[in-house]
This record gives C-alpha cells, structure tokens and sequence, in this order.
C-alpha cells in the first residue's frame, strides 16, 4: 500500500520517513532509462568483453547519479507547481518530507560524483554526461515551456544516453543505430505528453503550460511520424546488418517482426492514455515485454552467432 503523504509544505508523512523520502526523489524507478547506455556496445557485439562490460556498468551508475541530481533540481525549481497538482504534490520536496537545502547539497554530491566518475571512465563519456546536464538544464529552465522543443529535448536526453554507452566503451555508433534510437525516443515522449493531457483533462493547460500549446491530433500526428521512422529506419537497419554479417541474416530480418509488435503495441496503449508514465507501461506490459524480450533474443543471437 502506498503511503500517505501530506501536500502541505513542512509537514511529514504519517508512514513515511526522511530517507524514504530521499529515496523516492532520486527517483530509482528512471534509473531503468538509463539501460540505454548499453545498446550501444551490445549492439556492435562488444558487451561480452569482460573491460567494455565494466565501462558500460559504470556509465549506467555515472547516468544514474546525474539523472538523480536532476531530478532534483527540477523537483527544486517546480516546488511550487508540483504543489497544486493532484499526483506531484506527493513529491517529498514538494510535500516538505525532504528540505529544499538538503535537496541541493545532494543534487551537487551527485553532480560531482556523476561527472567526475564519467570522466575517469573515458574523457569522451566525460563530455556526453556535460552535454546531458546541459540540456536537462536548459529543460528546466525554458525549453519545458516550449512546444516541440520540449518533445525533443526529453528525446534528446535518451539519445545521449545511447550516446553515452558508445563513447564510455569506445564504439562507433552507426547512422541506422542513431536515427532508430532518435526515432524511437521522440515516439515515446510524444506519447507521454498525450498520457499527461488524458490525466490531466481540464487542468493540463494550467498544471504544465505547454500542454494547453498542444492539439491531440497534433501530438497524433507526431506519433505516427516518429513510429513510422522508426519502423523504417529499423527495417533498413536489419537488413544492412544482415548483408554486413553475411551469415545468420534472416535473424536481423527476423528480428523485424517483434520490433513491429512492440511499436504496434505501444502505439495501441497510447491510443488508450496510458503513456503519461513509459517506464511503468514499459514493465507492466505482458505483450509488450514478450515483445521485447523476442527482439533482444533474435537480434542478439545475429549478432552474437556472426
């Protein structure tokens, strides 16, 4: 049973505690965007070598700490907005569990811990976690107001994470592996800012500004570009892997048919409004992560079997 939180500022939840309270504003939960960082090397075949492992388990820890900085800063910045809304202002900042000067002190612990970590993996991951904190900056402060930009700066933030996996374990990335990841991000948060409009009804416009800028067909509109590239993309992705490869390339051509059941499922569960929250429809999905785990299995089995 969740616990009850009071939303008045400087109160203390009935069943809760100050560490838990800390805990759920670094957020555990988003850590699982940060699996990201190891398509990269699992995708080029190296996540099997015991060092290029290691740095990618290590840029996962690095991503977690910056993300949960973050997290932090906004939640920070957002205290009083989050205040008025029906599910943020069970946030513990917002709900005065955890001070706001605690907050930052650990949002700067994390920081430093984060970027100084990425920087002794690889100096390159170094500049990726920058150009994250950077953009999750510039976020908070404007382009979360901004449509469109909002779209793509969240989008953003999972491509470096891609990104990131790359330039920790020092693989190439590949145009295809980019422009699907690219896709697939913008599809995702497209469909997020449709689950927040369905939540939030009436009160959108009013609770985050820059829901009231956006027209449902419009955000559907998006959601069927940014799938069907992604689709393509994937599609023109497999089977150059597959004349790259030469041998096992009807497992990257196979490996198209679960990827199209995942997109097609996520498409019809955010036709439904379930989108607001990816990382709990991501895990709560059966179909969806039968889906998920037939492609990883094909496709890593072409990769790994080359």
């Amino acid at each position: 049973m969740a616990e009850s939180v009071s939303t008045s500022p400087g109160t203390t939840a009935s069943s809760g505690s100050f560490l838990a309270g800390v805990i759920r504003e670094l957020r555990p939960k988003q850590w699982m965007k940060n699996v990201l960082v190891f398509a990269a090397p699992a995708a080029a075949g190296v996540i099997d070598e015991r060092a290029e492992l290691l740095h990618a388990l290590g840029a996962f820890v690095c991503f977690s700490a910056a993300a949960s900085a973050t997290y932090l800063i906004n939640d920070i910045s957002d205290v009083e907005s989050d205040r008025r809304h029906p599910t943020k202002s069970d946030r513990p900042i917002a709900a005065g569990i955890v001070p706001v000067p605690f907050a930052i002190v650990l949002s700067m612990l994390l920081l430093a811990g984060g970027v100084g970590g990425a920087f002794l993996i690889r100096r390159d991951f170094g500049f990726t976690i920058l150009a994250y904190l950077a953009l999750t900056t510039a976020y908070t402060l404007w382009l979360k107001h901004m449509a469109v930009l909002d779209i793509i700066s969240v989008a953003a933030g999972f491509v470096l994470r891609a990104i990131g996996g790359a330039t920790a374990t020092n693989v190439p990335i590949s145009e295809w592996f980019f422009i699907v990841t690219s896709f697939g991000a913008l599809f995702m948060v497209t469909g997020k800012r449709q689950g927040e409009q369905s939540d939030l009804g009436d009160q959108a416009g009013e609770l985050r500004p820059v829901l009231a800028l956006y027209t449902p067909g419009f955000l559907t509109y998006l959601r069927a570009v940014f799938s069907g590239g992604a689709l393509i993309a994937y599609c023109l992705w497999a089977f150059s892997s597959a004349e790259l490869h030469g041998s096992n390339n009807i497992l990257f051509q196979l490996s198209i048919v679960p990827f199209a059941i995942a997109i097609l499922r996520y498409a019809l569960l955010l036709d439904q409004g379930k989108g607001a929250e990816p990382e709990n429809l991501v895990l709560s999905d059966r179909a969806l992560l039968i889906a998920g785990a037939a492609w990883i299995l094909t496709y890593g089995l072409a990769i790994y079997t080359a």
